[in-house]
């Protein structure tokens, strides 16, 4: 397992977490050394809500492990009598796997109810995050789903959500809505909310909904397998892919009413989706026309994320705000080819595949996209670089976890997406407004004629305004690091672009200059890169 300061996975104990504290009334219970229950912490700050994770930690102590005993049985038995739980899961941590125990066998000698217990004994050296929590939510199914009529009007399961995941709450409030809608009721949302009682109750829904490529598509194979269950697996991320999420989930409601002799489903008007009941669902194909927006068809955009949405955000910015698409990339390998697949004719360039965010971080500097739509990771590199970014995946901070309705998925979720890609794109104007008229009048600073007239009598000022004697072109020549230097009056010039495109400019602008023999950047230099890359 490879050691890092930022992981864009987190462990397979962090996968199960997910899971578990998803659900009431499961408690899982760490094989582990103290320390291991570092979820608990994550989990309170970044998810907003009063509840507590259900978590304990069977604690590993070197000498249990010179006098051959273990800690396991006990603490099930607490959890058992303390909690009272439906459904005790058991998983061990990195370092004691590498110790080989039975724990199914210890969790036996607990005498604990062991339809209880479930051991998830996953190789946490081979499975991280995502695989874990979504091969323990397919054993839960598995467990717990029985055989029943199906509901007497068309309902749905909505399978994959997780805790900590990216904008939950806000994308099930959106897709509930849609459904609300259409006349389709939610029978079971798992395991986010859900219990071992609701897990059971799976089979009775028409339809299970798998809107994220990374966890429910298990479960919802097994449904299908077992109980004949029809699977959506699309992600109504954008208008139209929102249009079409809708129109196919309605012709499988359909297929099932028409068997069952049932009047079918109609689609709404589509003014019925709206926030207030009477506009349009969603203001993103008005506002993408816009003289505002038009200018956004000229941008270069780089999107890196979890599989749903690196692919979700890459059709968005393509398809409904005409963006040009530079590249694109993702962190979970298991999934590239899925993403390959979606995103086939979308990128100029192969899809970018690593878990070393070194690597991003080297991609984003070299291209210097107009804008980035990644993960935390993204967003730090980008600030280093003035390259505007929004965040649209995991791994995420607590600013991504808000208690306003912001969902990136539905019609509601597209308004969201176009209103961050746009504050992205202009974020620092106002700061470039500033620097560019300086504080409306009440500071004055000298144009370029001043400059060149006082460089021309032997004298420069500096920023106080204070006289300076006037140096060789060598040494007021500014020197970027690894870059060609800088005259004065070059430099003024480039404070005059932008701060957040000003280090793009300054590089281009060297490598023009490098491109037709100059080793110094002038004023003139300047101008004429400025011609040629069409400033």
């Amino acid at each position: 397992m490879r050691l890092a300061f930022w992981l864009y996975e987190g462990t397979a104990l962090h996968g199960i977490s997910r899971v578990t504290n998803s659900m009431k009334d499961v408690h899982t219970v760490y094989h582990a050394p103290q320390g291991d229950d570092y979820i608990t912490a994550t989990y309170t700050m970044l998810e907003r809500t009063p509840d507590f994770p259900g978590l304990s930690i069977s604690v590993v102590r070197g000498q249990d492990l010179a006098r051959g005993e273990s800690r396991l049985p006990a603490t099930l038995q607490q959890v058992d009598e303390h909690y009272h739980p439906e459904m005790i899961v058991v998983a061990p941590s990195c370092s004691t796997a590498l110790l080989q125990e039975d724990l199914g066998q210890l969790s036996r000698h607990s005498g604990v109810d062991t339809d209880k217990i479930l051991v998830y004994d996953v190789n946490p050296f081979r499975v991280q995050e995502h695989e874990a929590a979504e091969g323990l939510f397919t054993e839960l199914v598995k467990r717990s789903a029985q055989p029943q009529s199906l509901s007497e009007q068309p309902s749905v399961n909505i399978l994959g959500f997780t805790s900590l995941g990216f904008h939950l709450r806000s994308d099930l409030a959106s897709l509930r809505r849609m459904l609300a809608t259409l006349g389709i009721r939610v029978n079971v949302v798992a395991p986010w909310g859900a219990s071992m009682e609701d897990l059971a109750r799976l089979p009775e829904a028409w339809v299970n909904l798998v809107p994220y490529r990374e966890i429910g598509h298990g479960a919802a194979q097994y449904l299908r397998e077992k109980f004949g269950m029809p699977v959506l697996s699309g992600t109504p991320m954008g208008v139209n892919p929102t249009l079409a999420w809708i129109r196919e989930l309605l012709a499988q409601v359909n297929d099932i009413a028409r068997e069952r002799g049932l009047a079918e489903l109609r689609m709404p008007e589509l003014t019925e989706f709206s926030l207030d009941g009477q506009s349009a669902p969603s203001g993103v194909p008005w506002f993408a026309r816009t003289a505002d927006m038009e200018s956004f068809s000229a941008k270069r955009a780089f999107v890196f994320g979890d599989a749903t949405h690196t692919v979700g955000m890459v059709k968005f910015l393509r398809d409904e705000l005409g963006m040009q698409i530079i590249g694109a990339g993702t962190y979970l390998k298991q999934h590239a080819d899925w993403v390959r697949q979606e995103l086939e004719g979308y990128l100029p360039e192969p899809l970018m595949v690593t878990d070393r965010f070194q690597e991003v971080s080297k991609k984003i500097e070299d291209e210097m996209p107009e804008l980035v739509c990644g993960t935390q990771m993204e967003r730090h590199s980008c600030r280093k670089l003035d390259v505007p970014c929004m965040v649209i995946s995991t791994p995420t901070h607590i600013e991504n976890h808000l208690i306003g309705y912001y969902p990136v998925l539905g019609f509601d979720g597209a308004d969201v997406l176009a209103d961050r890609v746009y504050t992205s794109c202009k974020l620092g104007l106002e700061k470039h407004l500033i620097d560019f008229f300086g504080d409306a009048g009440l500071e004055y600073e000298e144009d370029d004629d001043a400059l060149e007239t006082a460089a021309s009598n032997g004298h420069v000022t500096d920023d106080a305004g204070s006289e300076q004697p006037e140096e060789s072109a060598e040494s007021t020549a500014a020197q970027a690091e690894d870059g060609l230097p800088w005259t004065p009056d070059a430099e003024k010039m480039l404070k005059k672009v932008p701060f957040f495109v000003r280090k793009k400019v300054r590089k281009n602008t060297e490598n023009y200059a490098r491109d037709i023999g100059e080793t110094t950047i002038t004023g003139d230099v300047f101008r004429k890169a400025k011609e040629a890359l069409g400033g």
